[in-house]
């Protein structure tokens, strides 16, 4: 893998942002290359007979995976302890937060098991711009969609009486491992470049009526082991490179790291208020003028 430092750098900080951002990182970290004419970090020295541009993008999620377990460290204590208490007493009461530690792990279930049985054919995926530039598209449809559904519930919610206001909007602990499942398969299907992991989850999570805070919340919560595991499985194959190119991949995860927590904070107090469509219509723009150049333009 040919890697320098103004690529190290500038893939990292695309990866940090556009993570917990809706707008799929591993589209653009797909897509950006292609546009950058960097093609050439997708050859090169090899891992074990395979490109090692997944491991050095997966490494980049490590750092991404990091920066949230420091965000979130008060909910992760509390997931280990309740996680340890739960099985002390062995018996599980649902609607307490120790109940949400069941929720994430449910919620991680749909992703381990596409990544484990489908790995090949998504690998795949990564070399091809063009369809990821479709997706990205397609996942800004996602976003749209999944803000009209928010903003109609809002409009009947203004009609519900105080009472009925308390159960219309739900709180992360109440869903059931079915609506976990539900929110857990959403994030399976953005291991397919172009879709976005939290945009996915978050949609699925208004869809069982939580509110955009907890929707996001959740989607951070159950992101972590999945990047973390996946991390487990490809990093390794970066070990055989030179000193050089570990020590950019280094940098490259803590630039990533530090962008990530800062999208982060960010992130958690927009959705208090914000809105998804703006990164809907981010993702048209980027992945139909990405379709342009790439069909037509590179080509001429």
């Amino acid at each position: 893998m040919n890697l320098n430092i103004v690529q190290t750098i500038v893939m990292a900080l695309i990866q940090g942002v556009t993570e917990l951002f809706p707008i799929s990182s591993l589209g653009h970290m797909v897509i950006f290359p292609a546009l950058l004419g960097w093609a050439d970090m997708e050859t090169g020295t090899q891992c074990g007979g395979k490109s090692c541009f997944l491991p050095f993008t997966v490494a980049l999620h490590l750092g991404t995976s990091i920066a949230l377990l420091l965000f979130f460290w008060r909910d992760w204590l509390q997931v280990i302890q309740t996680l340890f208490n739960s099985v002390k007493r062995g018996e599980v009461k649902t609607g307490t937060d120790e109940w949400v530690t069941w929720l994430i792990i449910i919620g991680c279930i749909p992703a381990a098991l596409l990544g484990v049985f489908l790995e090949s054919k998504l690998k795949d995926l990564f070399s091809s711009p063009v369809l990821t530039a479709a997706f990205l598209v397609l996942n800004g449809s996602v976003l749209f969609l999944g803000e009209a559904l928010r903003r109609r519930t809002e409009a009947s919610f203004k009609m519900l009486s105080p009472k009925e206001r308390e159960v219309h909007f739900r709180p992360l602990k109440s869903l059931s491992w079915k609506e976990a499942l539900i929110v857990g398969s959403a994030q399976s299907i953005a291991l397919i470049p172009g879709f976005s992991r939290s945009g996915l989850t978050m949609v699925a999570g208004l869809s069982v009526r939580l509110t955009h805070e907890d929707s996001a919340r959740f989607s951070f919560l159950i992101g972590t082991p999945v990047i973390l595991g996946a991390a487990l499985l490809e990093v390794p194959l970066l070990f055989h490179q030179p000193g050089s190119i570990l020590l950019m991949i280094l940098l490259g995860m803590i630039v990533t790291g530090v962008a990530a927590y800062l999208s982060t904070k960010f992130l958690m107090k927009y959705f208090e208020t914000g809105r998804l469509d703006p990164f809907a219509i981010y993702c048209w723009a980027v992945g139909l003028l990405s379709l342009a150049f790439l069909i037509f333009v590179r080509h001429m």
